[in-house]
């Protein structure tokens, strides 16, 4: 068989330890640490140490029984992400479990960051929460906003491993942390569980430049490795390229770690774009072979078209029909997630009123 070879011939990123330390010791800027520059240098120096020798996992494990191979020493941050998907996994097989729902905010607009006022993203979650409560169920909120408004909450870019050989793209993602890069608190591995165990997912976003918003975007492409990525990094001995190639040419199974969970999207705008966004993310989910609850769980509306932003709260407090809309798209999930984990064919919403005329 016939296995290509990695393509190289990029220029080389690699800073020399000047540039490095300038870069590194750019977070103590504040005048505070001035008392503990001797302290900081010393760090800085370990610091250049770990890069210099690309230390990315300085902390590992041997795989053990179940791996291709048991000796080879795996991350303990991908370790501890792997008993967290295998943990969110078993609770929603769970028949006896409630029904449970995803919200995810995509919207970064926060109150507690430069904007200093909250999203009407955030409020069409909180119509959507209160619809999604029953007795029988029980929902989680993903608020991206925390990428721009919480310390330590960073989305790292997908590296397209994926685009090299499926194989190559391990699930969850071992490519972060990378501690020699600095490339540390990296939320997706507890993201990653709050998909596995939700039986229905909705989203609820802006749209930013006719495209989804950036920590939106972040995330879509980082959940590449739950949909067809490899479960062994083991297998690939970490990131040999040649190794994945091989892999996936001798026959691929392509594992679709969401498939057959229900979802819902809406999409909200200003003067352009909803529509196309709206159907670009439904896309997605549906190539990650999700299950769209019914018609009335996608939705793509302006709140406020061509009005002053300055008043775009105003415009949704009068808007009620889209209010009652988002409403209706969550009673739609909530019906279909039901209607699935009974084994019944997905009708979901069809006989909700339209809080609207044609």
């Amino acid at each position: 068989m016939h296995v290509p070879k990695a393509r190289k011939g990029m220029p080389s990123p690699k800073l020399d330890r000047a540039t490095f330390r300038s870069r590194y010791l750019e977070q103590f800027r504040d005048p505070a640490f001035d008392p503990m520059r001797a302290a900081i240098d010393e760090i800085a120096g370990a610091a250049w140490d770990a890069y210099d020798n690309s230390r990315k996992s300085p902390q590992t494990a041997k795989a053990g029984p179940g791996y291709a191979d048991p000796d080879y020493d795996l991350s303990t941050d991908w370790i501890a992400a792997k008993a967290a998907v295998d943990a969110a996994r078993a609770e929603n097989a769970d028949r006896e479990g409630p029904c449970r729902f995803l919200i995810v905010n995509g919207s970064p607009r926060s109150e507690h960051t430069c904007p200093g006022e909250m999203s009407k993203s955030w409020r069409l979650i909180d119509i959507a929460k209160k619809a999604l409560e029953a007795d029988d169920s029980e929902v989680e909120i993903l608020d991206l906003s925390r990428v721009t408004s919480e310390y330590g909450r960073n989305i790292h870019p997908c590296k397209a491993c994926f685009s090299t050989a499926a194989a190559l793209c391990h699930f969850p993602c071992s490519c972060y942390p990378n501690h020699s890069l600095g490339q540390t608190h990296d939320w997706m591995n507890e993201i990653y569980p709050m998909w596995i165990r939700a039986h229905g997912v909705m989203i609820v976003t802006p749209v930013h430049w006719y495209s989804p918003t950036s920590p939106l975007k972040l995330m879509m492409d980082r959940l590449v490795c739950a949909d067809g990525g490899n479960p062994d990094p083991t297998s690939t001995h970490g990131k040999k390229a040649e190794e994945a190639k091989q892999i996936e040419l001798r026959g691929w199974d392509y594992p679709r770690q969401l498939a057959n969970r229900c979802f819902s999207v809406v999409v909200h705008g200003d003067v352009e774009g909803a529509e196309n966004v709206r159907r670009a993310i439904a896309d997605w989910l549906r190539f990650m072979q999700l299950c769209p609850a019914g018609v009335r769980a996608e939705l793509d509306r302006y709140i406020g078209y061509w009005e002053p932003y300055a008043t775009s709260h105003e415009a949704l407090d009068k808007d009620e029909a889209v209010q009652g809309e988002v409403r209706n798209a969550a009673l739609t999930l909530l019906e279909g997630v039901r209607q699935a984990r009974a084994g019944m064919q997905i009708n979901a919403g069809s006989h909700l009123k339209a809080p609207r005329e044609k």
